[in-house]
């Protein structure tokens, strides 16, 4: 069992396992924003996975993305792996719109955050695991 970094334990909420990855739901209500953690003890870069492990981490990444396009409608969809302040692997996917707080600029450092109120979280987790499961996901 890998465990997950601290930061992201405390910062996000799990939605599902699917293959390589733990999908987590960051808490904040601002953009939707998933995240995805390969489930490979130590690791840090996405280069280091095997073939194996990067072609499906590719294929998750872009069944995150169809599934946030899906259920949100973004603009734009922000995806990256950039590891500064938590060295475990993950990647975000995050739907960017052009109305958005931060736009155009990153989400990171931008200031906006805003937890959800656990029942719209909860419906929000249930809405994704559904969505992720989909055959035309």
């Amino acid at each position: 069992m890998v465990s997950l970094h601290e930061r992201l334990q405390a910062d996000t909420v799990p939605v599902l396992d699917l293959a390589l990855s733990r999908v987590l739901l960051m808490d904040n209500r601002v953009w939707p924003w998933l995240i995805l953690v390969p489930l490979r003890e130590g690791a840090v870069e996405i280069h280091r996975l095997s073939a194996e492990d990067r072609a499906t981490l590719m294929e998750e990444i872009a069944l995150a993305s169809r599934v946030v396009e899906r259920l949100f409608a973004p603009d734009k969809l922000n995806v990256g792996a950039l590891g500064n302040m938590v060295p475990q692997l993950h990647v975000h996917v995050i739907g960017r719109t052009r109305g958005d707080p931060a736009w155009p600029g990153p989400v990171w450092g931008s200031g906006h955050a805003a937890p959800y109120e656990p029942a719209h979280r909860d419906a929000l987790m249930a809405r994704l695991a559904d969505a992720f499961r989909e055959p035309d996901a």
